[in-house]
């Protein structure tokens, strides 16, 4: 059986031997592999596991033990430390020591329990991690947000150098030269590869399904799975039939609007609105397209992109673009919208690259809440970006084609930008003045 590795594991330790007190919250799409990769850092780091899933039986247990360790009745003593009672209540073995780890899955289930949270912090030497993958409904306002008493981490779906590692070519992709100095054979295998990951996407069912049988059908068929089966643990979070209905249509309505050819939107729940309805003023229609969209930003199945106005970092119109979070699921519904596979290439490319700066951003590497377009003097490129440690400003370009660079070399002109980096499939990479051309499966080895 493959057993993929994942970045965040040494994440993981690293959190534990900080020893912040405080409780981590790992969020993360369905089926990314957080209640696998949990089990595995627990059992290795700890001496004491207690597992506890909100949407099993052993959730429904733990309520249990909740409620016995707070029964009170006027002239009895207190219990003291009930959170401590409930957990010797769910397992008899618990003690609480720095050597334990309690892990609570699906938290949002439960109000009453992920309202505990701060309690878990303040109260307990013992670690604490909690995660789900429908985090949105922790939105509601029964629900006790601990802010400052929480860590926070994302486990995404495989990127690129995971899967790699799990095809055995992780040293050949870290050791290649970006520009192009090494046989043009070693280029091909990673390229060859490429074009495989952003077919298939990252989610770890689908990938092991591609390195045990090399089957592209089979990997769709699970990928479509997996879609199937969010939408439907979804349905039963949204209260109407038209919020159910409408989540079914956003996901082709999305795709699109990543195939328009145009400055981004202003309003992107008007424009998707139009698309699904053609209703523009109806107040609840936009009302249930934003209720979704959110859900959808918080279930960590899209990302927002903003806009550079004039390539100025510092004017940014937020929310102006969507991207999906994995590669796949963008084939996915590209595919399904009916686009030539030219332009789905060209989507998939940016979508690509995109996911990566979203990755950047959230280690505080380059700014910005969202990756960046930018638009200049009529034109645009792809990516803007901005570093968090030399502050240079570099524009990103990754389409091909007969206008390719042209806003990119203004840019330059202007003094706008410092570098330039066009990301082509189709290249070995090369260097001209502040022109760097580098391939687009070697993005992640950029060092901004």
């Amino acid at each position: 059986m493959v057993e993929l590795k994942r970045d965040i594991y040494s994440k993981l330790v690293q959190w534990k031997n900080n020893d912040s007190g405080k409780v981590l919250i790992l969020s993360g799409a369905r089926q990314v592999g957080k209640t696998f990769i949990l089990n595995k850092f627990a059992k290795d780091n700890y001496k004491k596991y207690i597992y506890i899933n909100m949407v099993q039986t052993s959730g429904q247990e733990f309520l249990q033990c909740l409620q016995m360790s707070n029964e009170w009745k006027p002239g009895e003593a207190r219990i003291e430390k009930p959170l401590h009672k409930a957990l010797t209540l769910f397992d008899p073995d618990f003690q609480d020591t720095k050597d334990t780890i309690v892990v609570v899955d699906e938290i949002q289930e439960s109000a009453r329990v992920f309202s505990l949270i701060r309690q878990f912090s303040r109260e307990f030497q013992c670690h604490f991690i909690v995660t789900g993958s429908y985090l949105g409904k922790t939105m509601n306002k029964d629900y006790f947000l601990p802010a400052g008493d929480t860590d926070a981490m994302v486990l995404d779906t495989l990127s690129f150098e995971e899967f790699l590692s799990g095809a055995g070519k992780c040293e050949l992709y870290e050791k290649i030269s970006l520009t192009g100095d090494d046989p043009h054979e070693s280029y091909d295998e990673l390229r060859d590869l490429y074009d495989i990951y952003i077919h298939i996407g990252g989610y770890p069912a689908v990938v092991k399904t591609w390195l045990e049988t090399g089957d592209l059908e089979k990997c769709r068929q699970e990928l479509a799975g997996i879609i199937r089966i969010f939408v439907e643990e979804s349905e039963r979070y949204f209260d109407s039939i038209l919020e159910i209905n409408l989540f079914e249509q956003l996901f082709p309505s999305i795709a699109q609007s990543m195939i328009k050819e145009s400055k981004g939107s202003a309003n992107l729940v008007t424009e998707l609105s139009k698309v699904i309805f053609n209703e523009e003023s109806d107040r609840v229609t936009r009302k249930s397209v934003n209720q979704a969209i959110g859900w959808l930003y918080r279930s960590h199945i899209i990302g927002y992109c903003d806009r550079a106005n004039e390539c100025n970092i510092m004017d940014i119109t937020y929310h102006s673009r969507f991207y999906f979070c994995d590669v796949g699921v963008a084939r996915y519904f590209l595919r399904m919208s009916g686009a030539d596979p030219a332009t789905i290439e060209g989507i998939v490319n940016e979508n690509f690259v995109y996911l990566y700066l979203q990755k950047l951003i959230r280690e505080q590497k380059i700014a910005g809440t969202a990756p960046a377009f930018g638009v200049y003097k009529g034109g645009e490129i792809d990516f803007l970006v901005r570093s968090l440690d030399t502050y240079e400003d570099c524009a990103i370009e990754v389409k091909s084609g007969k206008n390719a660079g042209k806003t990119a070399n203004r840019l330059l002109e202007d003094g706008r930008v410092d570098k330039v980096y066009f990301l082509k499939g189709d290249t070995y990479g090369g260097i001209s003045g502040k022109k760097l051309t580098i391939p687009v499966y070697l993005c992640r080895r950029i060092d901004f």
